[in-house]
Parts: structure tokens; sequence; C-alpha cells
């Protein structure tokens, strides 16, 4: 039998997310993007195995990075005691970051009723657009192949901003020139990341940080971590299947997965019952990252309900080398 969720599940999670970036941060600047992210997901899975809930991670990064971690796709975490849960987690969003000591590098988790989380077998990558709750009436499917400056506008109209206004995330890659091109000969401004997905999502959907849209392809696992955050903050979301290689085309192509069908923010995680956390590592526009004093650091956190849509950021002490 499936037991209910507990409403304090979010707090669990933030365990998590903490043992991640506790772990990760101590990689920060080595130049060993792979070993970072090995530690960190196995902080993570071990944190997960404590819980009491019976977990399957729905879409891992294995696909993306080529590098299998305590965390890919299909493994059971928690002590299968507890709640069915679909679960998706980023032990570090921005190992590239972390890795050169750079800001925003997070360690993220989100969870729901088991089924409820969008899982297409054997693709990597999705176009995605995502806004906060004051523009998401604007973010209509047709936003998804119309000109940046189309959607820019119907943005900068329901936030009674100018197009010159409008700040727009976008990952720094060669896939993106055009776009990037688009943007600028629109008038927007636009915040060039070269990592950092998920945190770019969460500045896209939080009312309090001048980032208006993010637009662009990246990674499934990643905007589907995102639409939990992004339905729990109230904002709107549109993905759609976007592979990046040949392989990848010729995968969803033999999985009669629908690469037209445009997706919204229910879609990719359905229900309320949905919980998101996050963890700083390296200091960023959200989360500081983490201080060390010794055998004490300090952490910074946020945990996000979708049915309340409580928003909570917290600040915990951990004294190292104590179970």
């Amino acid at each position: 039998m499936n037991e209910k969720i507990s409403p304090n599940l979010g707090l669990d999670i933030v365990r998590v997310t903490e043992a991640a970036a506790l772990t990760a941060s101590r990689w920060m600047g080595l130049g060993l993007p792979d070993q970072a992210s090995q530690q960190a997901a196995y902080a993570m899975s071990e944190a997960f195995n404590t819980l009491n809930i019976d977990g399957y991670i729905v879409v891992g990064e294995e696909g993306k990075y080529g590098l299998h971690t305590y965390l890919d796709s299909g493994t059971h975490v928690g002590t299968r005691q507890g709640p069915l849960l679909d679960v998706v987690a980023a032990p570090i969003d921005g190992q590239l970051l972390l890795s050169h000591g750079r800001p925003n590098a997070i360690a993220v988790a989100g969870v729901a009723p088991r089924g409820t989380m969008w899982s297409p077998t054997h693709a990597v990558y999705m176009e995605k657009i995502i806004v906060d709750q004051l523009a998401a009436e604007a973010l209509v499917p047709e936003c998804m192949d119309a000109p940046a400056a189309w959607t820019l506008a119907l943005i900068a109209r329901v936030k009674k901003k100018k197009i010159s206004d409008l700040v727009v995330f976008v990952l720094d890659r060669p896939r993106h020139q055009n776009l990037i091109e688009e943007i600028r000969t629109a008038g927007a401004r636009i915040m060039l990341r070269s990592q950092g997905d998920i945190s770019g999502a969460l500045m896209a959907a939080s009312h309090d940080v001048n980032v208006d849209v993010l637009m662009g392809v990246g990674g499934i696992s990643e905007g589907v971590i995102s639409a939990c955050a992004v339905k729990s903050l109230g904002g709107a979301m549109l993905g759609r299947l976007s592979p990046q290689s040949p392989e990848e085309w010729a995968q969803v192509e033999e999985q009669g997965l629908d690469m037209q069908k445009i997706l919204r923010c229910s879609e990719l995680v359905s229900g309320e019952d949905i919980y998101f956390a996050a963890t700083g590592i390296t200091d960023g526009v959200l989360l500081d990252g983490i201080r060390s004093h010794g055998k004490l650091a300090i952490t910074e956190s946020m945990v996000i309900r979708c049915k309340t849509g409580t928003r909570r950021v917290i600040h915990s002490e951990h004294l190292l080398g104590v179970e």
C-alpha cells in the first residue's frame, strides 16, 4: 500500500541536498568535475537511503554526461518503507562551475508521487521556456515555435515592462547562437552562463530575482527537476524534446516518442504533492555557498512545497564527522 506523503517530506529532502553540497564543496576549484560528481552522487544516494521512502530515479544524467553514478535512471532510493515516489536529483548542477570555483553551483532534488513525472526513454535534451507567476499567462504553446521577439513582447506586456528591460537566461552554447542573436535583435538583455540550467530555471521562476525568462535547450533531467520548482512557485514552463545528436535522434525515433508535442509544467510533473530542495555549493544569486570553519560547516538551502506554495530558506550548521 502506498503510504501518505508527509507534509514534512521537504525537510527530509533538504538533508539529502545538504549532504551532496557538503561533499561537493570539498572539490571546489580542483579541476576534477567527474570525481566531484561521483562523490557528491554517492553522498546524496547514502542520504536518500536513510529516508523512509520508496523512491525511484525516473531520469538520471547518465545519457548526458556518459558518466554513471549512484543516481542513474531506474535506481531505487530510500528504505522502501514509505510512500512510493518519483525522484529526480542533481548532486551538482554546474559541475564545471564548481570545478573552476565559479558561482551558482547547487545541489538539487525533486520528489512527487510515483507515476507523476515525465520520463521519456533514451531522450537526453529538451527545449525549454520558463517564466515566473507574473508572466505565466503569457506563456502559450505558440511560444515554442514563434520568434523570440514575439514571446518576449508577450512577457513584457503582462509584466508591464519594456522589452529592453527584460533579462533572458541562456546557456552559452553553440546551439544557441541564433537564439542569442534573436534576443539581442529584439532588444532584451541576456544573462549568459556556461552551466547551471536548474539555477537559471529557479531565477526565471522567482519573483525576487532580476531574470524574466529562461530560453533554450538543456538536459531533460534538469528540465523535470526544474518543473518541480517552477510548478511549486506558481510559474509556467513549456518543454519539448530536442535531440542534439544523430544517435539521440535515432533512439528517440526508435522509441516512437513525439518530438512535436509541447508539454506544459503540469505534464512534466502532475499533481500537487511535489517537493523541491536546493542547497548552495558555491556562492550564487539564489543561495550562499558552503562556509567552512574547522569542523563546522554552514549551509543555505531552500525547500518548496507545491501544495501550499511555501518557500523556506534554511540556514544550517553541521558539525562534521558526527553521525
